[in-house]
């Protein structure tokens, strides 16, 4: 594995922008791809896994052309190989019932409304990544102690456990 990747599924320009720009102090230790459907999502992910990096992170809209988020979220939690990956369901237009079933049936980790404040995004993401990292039995926690959660990272370290 060379890198964590951070997904990023918004069809809206504008908004895929400032989810890159909310994200640039990730830019260094993480690889930040984006996508404006599910379409263009599973070719970002093929492509992520052809240069043997690891998909940690999607922070994913609702409402796209052709599938929803919360449909191929659910497909990937269905697939036992992206279960681990942390999912994020970023979006204004996502119902009671769509995020019930993103929860129940999605593996959903966080919800996270639009308009969103940039502080609370980079909040979520250094949660979900940190528990990727945790919850990893293949990647070395050290390199992200100064990015990530790092009192929960070295305590990973000290222990030489996994976490549950």
């Amino acid at each position: 594995m060379n890198q964590i990747a951070i997904l990023s599924v918004e069809d809206e320009p504008e908004v895929r922008e400032a989810i890159r720009r909310d994200l640039r102090p990730y830019e260094k230790h993480f690889r930040i791809e984006a996508a404006e459907d599910v379409a263009d999502a599973r070719e970002a992910i093929a492509q992520i896994e052809e240069d043997d990096d690891v998909l940690g992170l999607i922070l994913c809209d609702h409402r796209l052309p052709g599938e929803t988020g919360v449909e191929f979220l659910t497909q990937l939690h269905g697939d036992e190989e992206h279960q681990a990956v942390r999912k994020v369901l970023l979006t204004g237009q996502a119902d009671q019932k769509d995020t019930i079933r993103a929860i129940n049936e999605g593996g959903l980790h966080h919800y996270i409304g639009k308009p969103w404040k940039p502080e609370e995004l980079v909040d979520v993401v250094r949660n979900e990544l940190s528990e990727f990292v945790l919850r990893s039995e293949k990647i070395d926690p050290m390199p992200y102690v100064s990015i990530l959660d790092g009192p929960r990272l070295l305590d990973k370290i000290s222990r030489g456990t996994r976490i549950d």
